[in-house]
């Protein structure tokens, strides 16, 4: 399961003075109940761009969902547990699996193609992905690409999947970052 984060969020006293507001765990680690062992913890969203700096409300303070705010935001961890984790189930108990998963994030609308593989989902987003750690495979409709630690995916609103043939979990971090539809 993904650790809690910890998270130093600044901001600003009465006189303008930069300040640290909270030092503390990421406030939602959501574990999937119908995906065990995966989940993913929001860090930050905002509702604009360009975003407001002013208050003290916690930005991920919170319900989680897949898609940021409309003209928002979203900064989260995530992880992809080994495929083997799920080497029991069957291909219906799989593709069950992830429908629920993409539900309970609010994003079942999200799944227009799940042809090659049952995580396939396209958002309204420009994704900045960096794998942290552990090993990953992007698959894309036409193709795939194998990540290494530290590798960044530039995802322009493409249907994809995650998927980790390796022994350990992967741990990715992304910003998404609401986007015209295509």
């Amino acid at each position: 399961m993904l650790r809690p984060v910890r998270r130093i969020v600044t901001g600003h006293d009465a006189q303008g003075r930069s300040i640290v507001l909270s030092d503390a765990p990421s406030p939602h680690l959501l574990e999937n109940p119908v995906r065990p062992g995966r989940g993913l913890t929001d860090l930050w969203r905002t509702d604009a761009v360009p975003a407001s700096n002013a208050g003290v409300e916690d930005g991920a303070g919170r319900p989680v969902t897949l898609n940021p705010p409309e003209r928002g935001t979203v900064f989260r961890f995530f992880q992809v547990n080994p495929l083997s984790a799920e080497a029991d189930l069957t291909p219906a108990e799989r593709e069950a699996r992830y429908a629920a998963a993409f539900q309970q994030m609010g994003a079942a609308h999200d799944r227009v193609d799940t042809s090659r593989h049952p995580g396939m989902h396209k958002t309204r987003t420009i994704d900045y992905i960096v794998l942290l750690q552990g090993e990953v495979t992007l698959i894309l409709d036409q193709g795939e690409v194998d990540l290494k630690p530290l590798d960044v995916v530039v995802q322009r609103g493409t249907n994809h999947a995650w998927e980790n043939r390796g022994s350990e979990p992967a741990v990715l971090a992304g910003i998404l970052i609401d986007a015209e539809a295509l």
